[in-house]
């Protein structure tokens, strides 16, 4: 009788472990996760650049007001169908705001070339990045400061860089930031400029809220991501400069 009393407590405690575990069993390929729910593809703008300290997998995305369940999946090489489902495991990783919050980036180290894929919730819909093919072994992203500011206009400068200088780029993300690095503007453009804040060659734009007068002597960031077709980020440029 005591034998048979440990057995059911066995499987009382087995049965629990499984309940506390059950999503994780049953969503562990991005194609379960999303089978026979809502959702839009394209949704989540994402892209991913290497450190340039630890080589580092820098994901980046852009979290619209009210995402939750945000998730990070991959596939274990590259060498795979990048556009089925089954090939994604999900991967919990540090997951950290950028520019304060704005927007997010999981910070993954990594050896093997993936593609990834970012998903979260929102209205009722399961919204999916485009997949994201890391580079970190063959084309890691340079870093540098090299975009020319005119200032010509008050309040108004004028960025511009090298065109496509790495030979596949499909976008430029732009950032203006303040010293404390709250996003002031983040657009996308086609163009080798952008004029803050113009936005009549913006292409698309994560900017909120219209953005403030830059203060005279004050110090702002700008940073820019050259963008590949598959989402990676060839070329970061981060400079500091002063508002004139």
């Amino acid at each position: 009788m005591n034998k048979f009393k440990y057995i059911i407590v066995g499987l009382l405690v087995f049965t629990s472990c499984l309940k506390d575990n059950d999503d994780d069993l049953l969503f562990d390929t991005l194609e379960a996760y999303v089978l026979n729910k809502p959702t839009e593809m394209g949704a989540v703008i994402a892209c991913a650049a290497s450190d340039v300290n630890t080589n580092d997998v820098l994901t980046f995305y852009y979290p619209e007001t009210g995402a939750v369940n945000i998730r990070f999946y991959e596939t274990a090489t590259a060498q795979v169908d990048k556009n089925d489902f089954s090939n994604y495991k999900q991967v919990v990783i540090q997951n950290d705001p950028f520019f304060n919050g704005y927007l997010g980036k999981f910070t993954q180290a990594s050896i093997i070339e993936k593609w990834i894929i970012v998903t979260y919730e929102l209205d009722n819909e399961i919204k999916i990045s485009n997949p994201i093919r890391s580079k970190q072994n063959t084309k890691p992203t340079v870093w540098n400061d090299n975009v020319s500011i005119n200032q010509d206009v008050a309040g108004m400068p004028n960025f511009t860089w090298v065109d496509n200088s790495f030979g596949d780029n499909a976008i430029y993300f732009q950032v203006v930031s303040d010293a404390q690095d709250n996003l002031l503007s983040g657009t996308y453009t086609y163009d080798d400029h952008f004029q803050y804040y113009d936005t009549s060659n913006v292409v698309l734009n994560i900017t909120t809220q219209t953005p403030p007068l830059l203060i005279t002597a004050n110090n702002y960031n700008f940073t820019l991501m050259d963008v590949s077709e598959d989402n990676w980020v060839n070329w970061v440029i981060l400079k500091t400069f002063e508002a004139q």
